[in-house]
């Protein structure tokens, strides 16, 4: 006599577990991987940003650029000059203040001279 037995319920499958990455039997650990892959990036970014800030506090990226230099050293000459045209300025708001306190005061007709 043959038994018929029911077919089992096929079982659900287990969640996503994130550790079972870095828990890899076959080879190296995905982790240190992921890692090491992690830094070469940053490092390949990030290192002509770290030499150029390295030259700037050495002060040799000042050198390498003449054209800037002489572009801020242009503007400092223009800047003299404005401070000079700044104090002449000045005078002569001085002398026009003193020309008009002098052309508006009262005069009496009997002190000017014909």
């Amino acid at each position: 006599m043959m038994l018929q037995v029911p077919v089992p319920p096929v079982p659900p499958t287990p969640p996503f577990d994130p550790n079972l990455i870095f828990m890899n039997d076959s080879g190296p650990p995905v982790g240190i991987i992921l890692v090491a892959l992690v830094l070469t990036a940053a490092v390949i970014i990030l290192w002509p940003i770290m030499r150029a800030f390295g030259r700037r506090l050495e002060g040799r990226g000042e050198a390498a650029q003449p054209a800037l230099r002489a572009a801020v050293d242009q503007l400092h000459e223009r800047l003299g000059e404005v401070d000079a045209m700044q104090v002449r300025l000045s005078e002569l708001e001085e002398r026009l203040d003193f020309a008009e306190r002098l052309l508006s005061q009262t005069h009496e007709p009997g002190r000017i001279k014909p």
